[in-house]
């Protein structure tokens, strides 16, 4: 099963809202901090929250999900994508 990474930012509603749907459905996920690391700033700093899948050595970012979804429907699109 792939490792969930969420790439967030400090004081960024929409990341705040996606880390707590995540948590409502008990999502193991690695979260990252875009502002922490250069690589993740240049790549994602105006897209977060950003969600990757990890599977060994392959990176998959995976499309961005609005954030007027409920966590039911975050825990559905997780699993339509394979990482739930």
């Amino acid at each position: 099963m792939p490792q969930l990474v969420l790439i967030t930012r400090e004081g960024c509603c929409l990341c705040a809202g996606l880390e707590e749907k995540l948590l409502a459905l008990g999502c193991a996920f690695e979260r990252l901090d875009v502002d922490a690391d250069p690589q993740l700033l240049a790549r994602f700093d105006l897209e977060v929250p950003v969600l990757i899948a990890r599977d060994g050595d392959q990176e998959r970012v995976l499309p961005r999900l609005s954030p007027r979804l409920t966590a039911l429907q975050v825990g559905a699109w997780l699993q339509q994508q394979g990482v739930r």
